[in-house]
Order: C-alpha cells, then sequence, then structure tokens
C-alpha cells in the first residue's frame, strides 16, 4: 500500500468518525490483586500508589477495609463466626463498589482468595459471592513457592498466621496450584478477565495492563478497529476503492488454525500437555465467543510469553502455513488493481498472518486487522467483523466481498454485498458451522455460495440452498476485479423518456392503447440499456444486396429468460422480448413459480414489472432466483420506480448484494400507490371496475 497526499477518496480526518474512544463503563472497575499471604500484593499496590496517583485510581488494602467498618476492628472481626465474617467481607466490597461509582475511580483491592492449613484436605475459600458480582479483572501474583517460604519467616505482621503453620513448599504450590485453577473457573463464570502475574513482571507492563483495562471497554474497542480500518484504506493509494475483499485468516486464507498451532508450541516447549486445550476451554466456558472471551484470550497470550517469545512463535508459525493457491492467484490479481483492495480481518493473532502475507510477498497490498496481544489495541469478535464490513459500505462505500469458514464469521457474512463460505476437510473444519449456516440461511437472510478448498472437500448442505464456486471462474475472478459502477441505469431527463412516459400518465388512455405504450416502453429500455448491461455479439446475417455480413443481437440472448411479473409486467415484458427474440418468456406471479428448469443453461434474467414502489415484489424475486442461481446475471425493468426505495432499505441491499442491476424509464420522487382508476394493472387491462 502506498500513503497519498493526492486521494480521490476521503482523508482519515475528514471520515466520519468512529464511536467514542474514551472509555465509559457500564460499572465500576474493581480490580482484585490476589496470591498467597506473602507473594508481594501490599508490596506491589504501593508501587502502583507511586506511579498512579490518586486522581484516577483509588487502592484498598482488604484488610484495612474490613478493620475500618467492623465494630472492634480486624480483632473484632476475627473473633466472629465465619458467616458473620462472610457478611462483613461483602459489605466491605460494597462499600469500595459504590465510592468507586460515585468518583469514577478504578479501583485496586488487595485480597485472599482461600486459606489452607497443611494436613486439611481443601483449603478454605474467603471469597464472597458479591466479590464475585463486584470484581471485573483480578490479577494474580504467581510468586515460587519457595520465595513465599522465605518470605513468611521475615518480621511481617501479616504472614504472621501463616507462619505460625509452617507449611512446606509443597503445600504453597499446591495452594496455589488450586487458588489459580478455582479462579480461572470462576472468573469465567462471572465474567470476570484474569490473569497471572509473573516475579519477572515488571512494573512498567503492569502499568500498561492497567491503563488497558482503564480505558478498554467493547465500544471503545470497536472505534480502535475501526480507525485501523479507515487506515487501510486510507493507504491503499490515490484510487477511492470501489470493491474491497475482507478475508478470515485461519482455515479461510489458509488450512492452519494458528490459534491451536501457538498453543500447542507452548505445551510442547513448556512441557504443558493441559495448554494444548487452553483456546477450547476458553471459549467452551461460558463466556462462548464473546467480547469478554476475546479479551481474556489476549491476557492469556501476554501471561504466557513475553515479547520477544511472542514475536519468534509467531514467526515460527508463519513460517508453517501455506495459503491456499487460489487466494494466492486472488491477492496476485487484487495487487494489480487500482480500485480493488483486500484486508485479513482475524479474530486469532494479527501478527501471525502479517508475517504470512510478508513472506507470501502480499504485505504492501493487503492489510491486516487483528489483536493477540494488548499493544494491538482491540480484539475481533464475529460483532466487530461485521461491524467493519458495514463501515466499508457506509462509509467508504465500498462493495464488499467476505470470506470466512466458522460461525464466528456469519454476520460478516449476512453483511456482506457478497458471501463466500470457505469449506475445508471435513476432519478440519468446523463442526459447529453446519447447524449455523443453516439457521442463518434459513432464518437470517444469508444469501451465499461455498468455495471448496481443496476442490476434493465434500460441500456443506444442500447444494441447491449453498451453491459451490470457484475461485478460478472468469465469471468471479472477473465480477470481484470489475469496475464498479452504478448499477440504476434510467432515463428520468432524457427528452425521449418524456415522449414514451407522456401515453402512461394520460388518464384517457387504458386498455390495448396502454399496453402498447408499455410494449414501446419495454423496446427502448432493452435496446437502450439492457443491451449495454449484458453486451451484444456478433451473428452472421445476409445482407439486402445479397452478400453475407455481421448483425448483432444481445450477448447470449438465446441463454436469456425474461420473467414477466403477472399481471402489470406483461406489456412491457412483450417489448423487451420483442428486442431480443431469441430470449425465453415466463409469466410468474409468486417468486415459487420460477423453477430450476427454467434457469438450467441460463445466463441473464430479466425481470420486468411495470412499477417498481417499495420493492418488496422484486426483492422476493431477486432471493429466490439467487437462490438457485448463484451466478445468474439479473436485471429488474421498470416503467416507474420509487426513488426512495432505491435509497436505502431492504430493496436497495437486495440489488447490491446480488449484483443486480436497476433499469427504468424514470425514477419518481412520489410515493403514491395507485388504486382503482390509478392502478397500472387495471388500466392495463380495463378491470378498474374490478377495485
Amino acid at each position: 500500500m502506498k500513503a497519498s497526499s493526492n486521494m480521490e477518496g476521503p482523508q482519515l480526518d475528514q471520515l466520519a468518525a468512529p464511536a467514542a474512544l474514551i472509555a465509559t463503563h457500564e460499572k465500576p472497575v474493581i480490580v482484585g490483586i490476589y496470591g498467597l499471604p506473602g507473594s508481594g500484593k501490599s508490596f506491589r499496590m504501593n508501587q502502583l500508589k507511586q506511579l498512579f496517583g490518586k486522581e484516577h485510581f483509588a487502592f484498598y488494602e482488604g484488610s484495612e477495609m474490613i478493620a475500618a467498618i467492623v465494630p472492634g476492628g480486624l480483632e473484632g472481626f476475627k473473633r466472629m463466626e465465619q458467616q458473620e465474617q462472610t457478611g462483613w467481607r461483602q459489605r466491605a466490597i460494597d462499600e469500595i463498589s459504590m465510592e468507586c461509582e460515585v468518583s469514577g475511580n478504578l479501583a485496586i483491592v488487595t485480597g485472599h482468595f482461600m486459606f489452607w492449613d497443611e494436613g486439611q484436605e481443601a483449603g478454605q475459600p474467603v471469597c464472597t459471592q458479591n466479590d464475585l458480582d463486584t470484581f471485573t479483572h483480578i490479577l494474580y501474583l504467581d510468586v515460587p513457592a519457595e520465595i513465599i517460604k522465605d518470605r513468611i519467616f521475615c518480621d511481617n505482621t501479616s504472614v504472621a498466621k501463616i507462619r505460625q503453620m509452617n507449611p512446606s513448599v509443597n503445600h504453597l504450590h499446591k495452594w496455589q496450584q488450586a487458588e489459580q485453577t478455582q479462579l480461572r473457573d470462576l472468573c469465567r463464570k462471572h465474567g470476570i478477565l484474569f490473569t497471572v502475574l509473573h516475579p519477572e513482571t515488571l512494573l512498567g507492563k503492569v502499568s500498561i495492563l492497567l491503563r488497558d483495562i482503564q480505558l478498554h471497554t467493547e465500544a471503545v474497542n470497536l472505534a480502535r478497529a475501526e480507525k485501523t480500518l479507515d487506515q487501510v484504506v486510507i493507504a491503499h493509494g490515490p484510487h477511492r476503492l470501489e470493491t474491497m475483499l475482507v478475508i478470515d485468516g485461519d482455515k479461510t486464507l489458509a488450512a492452519a488454525d494458528t490459534g491451536k498451532e501457538f498453543w500447542k508450541a507452548m505445551a510442547e516447549k513448556r512441557q504443558w500437555p493441559d495448554k494444548e486445550r487452553t483456546l477450547d476451554d476458553l471459549f467452551g466456558s461460558p463466556l462462548g465467543y464473546s467480547y469478554t472471551a476475546f479479551r481474556q484470550a489476549t491476557f492469556l497470550y501476554e501471561e504466557t510469553a513475553d515479547d520477544q517469545e511472542y514475536e519468534l512463535l509467531c514467526h515460527n508459525l508463519a513460517s508453517k502455513v501455506t495459503v491456499h493457491p487460489e487466494f494466492v492467484s486472488l491477492l496476485q490479481w487484487v495487487a494489480k488493481q487500482e480500485r480493488v483492495g483486500a484486508v485479513i480481518v482475524t479474530s486469532g493473532l494479527r501478527l501471525v498472518w502479517q508475517k504470512v502475507l510478508e513472506m507470501a510477498a502480499f504485505s504492501k497490498n493487503v492489510g491486516v486487522i487483528g489483536g493477540g496481544r494488548i499493544a494491538d489495541g482491540f480484539v475481533v469478535t464475529a460483532e466487530v467483523k461485521a461491524a467493519l464490513v458495514a463501515r466499508l459500505q457506509s462509509v467508504h462505500k465500498i462493495y464488499v466481498w467476505a470470506f470466512g469458514d466458522s460461525p464466528l464469521d456469519l454476520k460478516m457474512l449476512k453483511e456482506a454485498d457478497q458471501a463466500i463460505v470457505v469449506v475445508g476437510e471435513e476432519q478440519t473444519r468446523s463442526k459447529s458451522m453446519e447447524a449455523a449456516l443453516t439457521s442463518a440461511i434459513d432464518n437470517d437472510g444469508l444469501r451465499a455460495r461455498q468455495l471448496l478448498l481443496p476442490s476434493t472437500a465434500k460441500p456443506r448442505l444442500d447444494t441447491m440452498k449453498l451453491p459451490v464456486t470457484h475461485l478460478t471462474e472468469d465469471s468471479i475472478i472477473g465480477s470481484i476485479l470489475r469496475h464498479r459502477k452504478s448499477r440504476v441505469h434510467h432515463a428520468t431527463d432524457q427528452q425521449s423518456a418524456k415522449l414514451l412516459m407522456t401515453p402512461t400518465r394520460d388518464a384517457a388512455i387504458a386498455g390495448s392503447a396502454l399496453r402498447e405504450a408499455h410494449h414501446r416502453i419495454g423496446w427502448y429500455l432493452a435496446t437502450e440499456f439492457i443491451a449495454d448491461i449484458a453486451g451484444v455479439e456478433e451473428y452472421p446475417i445476409q445482407h439486402v444486396q445479397g452478400y453475407q455480413t455481421s448483425g448483432h443481437r444481445l450477448c447470449h440472448e438465446g441463454e436469456t429468460l425474461i420473467v414477466a411479473l403477472m399481471r402489470g409486467g406483461e406489456p412491457m415484458a412483450f417489448g423487451v422480448n420483442a428486442a431480443f427474440p431469441l430470449a425465453g418468456f415466463l409469466h410468474a406471479n409468486r417468486p415459487e413459480q420460477v423453477l430450476p428448469v427454467h434457469l438450467k443453461n441460463q445466463r441473464s434474467l430479466i425481470l420486468v414489472d411495470s412499477v417498481v414502489n417499495s420493492g418488496k415484489t422484486a426483492e422476493q424475486f431477486i432471493h429466490h432466483i439467487r437462490h438457485l442461481n448463484a451466478t445468474i446475471r439479473i436485471v429488474v425493468v421498470a416503467g416507474v420506480v420509487q426513488a426512495q426505495s432505491i435509497a436505502g432499505g431492504s430493496f436497495a441491499r437486495a440489488l447490491a448484494q446480488n449484483e443486480v442491476s436497476l433499469v427504468a424509464l424514470r425514477l419518481s420522487e412520489n410515493k403514491y400507490t395507485g388504486h382503482g382508476t390509478t392502478d397500472t394493472g387495471h388500466r392495463l387491462f380495463n378491470t378498474t371496475r374490478l377495485d
């Protein structure tokens, strides 16, 4: 990509601003610092006090808070029964929450999760339900048990009780592992972000983490992703993009699942066999594939590998990724186009896919939007993917082709103008996609095609419901790379249109005379506009002077079907047929009357009605036809089209998403719908008395 100041398209600062980049949290941000007694919670909090001050942060020692509100202080609290202690612990965290709700400060609270005397079968949790309802984040200090053992014999009254217990290193380690395991599970059940801080974690790294916690919300997350998208569009160069390919990474651009491979490599390196299922366990938890789940994934990557190790792992993973040859060819074509761009939008690891593109020599032409580290600034959820496609369409006015393979991609695919479901080998592809895809098609209006990679892969669903396409087909490549001009063609301001329209507006003309006027309009629109849309071809004819010459007809005229929407569309459809006499002709009252056999071996379909008001009827036909045939050219023809119907809404989307051309004699600002003597159908057939 080349940056340029002489652009046809909008500059970054001229674009409609994304959502506010200032964090507004739904509830107070309360960060718990947990760890065994002697792990340095108070020391770490004092460091943070000095670093951040108290302007936007509030600091609470859990034991000090209890001492402040309990009659008799901490000594009085220790003499209480367990149930009464739990009540005061709950009240303490509630007080903290209320204070921060008023102040708007981020609270950092030290506390204990459990106490565990050596010799007992299990520890005794002191974390309350109110804690779990209040904390938004928990940072766990993972200090080696040997160091804790040394610390608890130092002169520190805060660990005096533990010193008396004289726990062994093995017990401390078991206690620590139990706390981390239980906390991870509880945090996922209660929507709390959890991460482990190791002793070598520098204060600067912790401060970055807390700043991120302070500033990050789902709205901020989306705004940052949208800003990154805007930069990708702007960086493309001086020509305004007309088409953008939005491509998922894992199991779409390539067969690899780099997220799983990352954790597999990490498990082998650290000899953590349980780590291989890290992502499966996370996304299989109550968090599902939510914004919180992807934020938690980022925290997992941060706690598992430092920046240097993370980059090396990503480099090694990228070196093993092979981009599908079909996408290599497509991206090579795209690189040569001024008005077509491509961007990888991944819910996985941005750095891996950036390096994959670098190794494949596409990094200058293809952007990457993704996360994986706090420094990336955001995570990519299903909702973010869909929002980025919508922004390309609404803000940048770009036609979008989306490619994805999993349920995470369905919202993006539905939003896109063209949706391609990438289908891999049966043993490696998403198991949950089949049901989710069926629901999206049957209930949510998704219209998509499937791309088999490799070509020997078994298709998903019924290929009538999800037609198979190939990136090597000229029609598909051509459609992607086509220079996109307006698909709405009309003669509103032409003098010829005024002459042709006059009989249709004359109240004195009805019946056969009006049908003849519609016939002439149909012939005019066919020769003036449809011939340009579909093109014309030469064929041999006998010249009147007796020699052989060339004539012209509609390109693939014999493989064209004219569908008259009954009954008002019939006279105009006959006019179109007069211009294209080799085309087939079909009457249809309802979309279901267009059958698969009618579309067999057909290249173009011309849908004709006299008037398009809301576009609802034509839209139903479009969806039905596209469902039967994913690639047939569709042209809607009408005498009058209400301008509002193509300015926005479902009909306008149906035209764009299905690559349908609209041809009209006139666009009308009049929203009036005829009845009785003003109804076009009744006037055409002298049946106004029936209304």
